[in-house]
């Protein structure tokens, strides 16, 4: 297992819609793997293949305080049902902004697993926010799409002024 970077906003590459996995093989699982070790080191509580250059349609996503509940989606749809409700996101694309994006409420999910076996199920609350804002980097969209320009001009100048200056360091 390995950390790979994490791409920031705005960088190009998250833009890349994601490729359906036909393979489901060792590479897969290594890439997996990778992404949940990523994921935690970082720390967050999901990631998308597109976040670590990737552009394959791969999920992981840990919502548990003890970080031993490790989902995987790969492939994955989404229907939303019912309701919609604001949430305040972060992203670790998007490093130290939050802000509150409104998503369905409920969504219907239909994934495979990284064995390539197919489940579907529905998820609410957390989840459900989740799934979307993950299936939205599969897609090349990125939360602070929601947001206003305005407010999309001031994260992007922030976030280009801090890698200069971690750059400069």
């Amino acid at each position: 297992m390995a950390i790979r970077d994490i791409l920031v906003y705005p960088d190009k590459r998250l833009r890349q819609r994601a490729r359906p996995v036909t393979e489901f093989d060792q590479e897969l699982k290594t890439l997996v793997a990778d992404m949940a070790e990523t994921m935690y080191a970082a720390p967050g509580i999901g990631l998308a293949a597109v976040q670590v250059n990737v552009p394959l349609r791969v999920i992981v996503m840990d919502l548990t305080e003890e970080k031993d509940d490790l989902l995987v989606f790969v492939n994955p749809e989404i229907k939303p049902l019912e309701g919609t409700r604001e949430c305040e996101e972060g992203c670790l694309s998007v490093p130290g902004i939050f802000a509150p994006v409104e998503r369905a409420e409920r969504v219907h999910v239909r994934a495979m697993n990284v064995d390539g076996e197919p489940f579907e199920f529905e998820a609410d609350g957390l989840l459900s926010i989740c799934i979307q804002h993950e299936v939205d980097h599969l897609d090349g969209k990125v939360f602070v799409d929601y947001l206003s320009r305005m407010k999309q001009y001031r994260v992007r100048k922030k976030l280009l002024k801090e890698q200069k200056q971690a750059q400069a360091a």
